[in-house]
């Protein structure tokens, strides 16, 4: 079976919702293999590091590609495009239900890493990170993640987000200044003394 998701490798994403919209279950696990780790990252990020919620998010956002498959519409969108914006309305939909129970309530996510300096070092920059990214205000977040996580371009990120790139320009802004605030006093616990 490895095989046959190798032979997947250099097909696109589209190509492969398509063949799985005509039936080709091997297309199917090979983007099921490719897509579901990004989906789950981009959750986790936007639920503060709640495993199981993401793990939901991303097997929900799955399932509705799925159901779109027979009907894609061949470059009209990115599949990645669609697959973020879903998971980001999935995500906004949990999020503003627990706002009732206290979203900062959630715990962070604990890192279960061996015990090396550097993985440590990473793990407490990482944490930092998640700590900084949870304070920023949802749209921030979503667009910082988005951009400088995830790797995305800003029109890609307004496809997702619903508005213009403009808005995604103030948006990582104005996020990126609040995380280097928010980082400030940890640049020497972080290991990032200054020359």
């Amino acid at each position: 079976m490895d095989l046959a998701l190798d032979a997947f490798s250099s097909v696109s994403d589209e190509l492969l919702l398509v063949a799985f919209g005509n039936g080709d279950m091997d297309a199917a696990r090979a983007l099921t293999m490719r897509l579901t780790p990004r989906a789950l990252a981009q959750a986790a990020r936007m639920l503060g590091g709640d495993r199981a919620e993401a793990e939901d998010v991303a097997q929900e956002a799955m399932l509705r590609l799925w159901k779109v498959a027979p009907e894609w519409r061949q470059g009209e969108a990115q599949v990645t495009t669609w697959l973020y914006r879903v998971v980001a309305n999935l995500c906004t939909d949990r999020l503003r239900k627990a706002r009732g129970v206290g979203i900062d309530a959630i715990p962070e996510p604990e890192d279960d890493r061996p015990g090396a300096e550097a993985g440590l070092q990473d793990a407490a920059r990482a944490r930092a990170l998640d700590a900084a990214l949870a304070g920023l205000p949802e749209r921030q977040r979503q667009a910082v993640s988005l951009r400088h996580i995830e790797g995305l371009s800003n029109p890609e990120i307004a496809e997702i987000m619903d508005i213009g790139v403009e808005a995604v320009e103030s948006l990582t802004a104005r996020g990126k200044r609040a995380l280097a605030a928010a980082l400030a006093d940890q640049r020497a616990e972080l290991g990032y003394e200054d020359g």
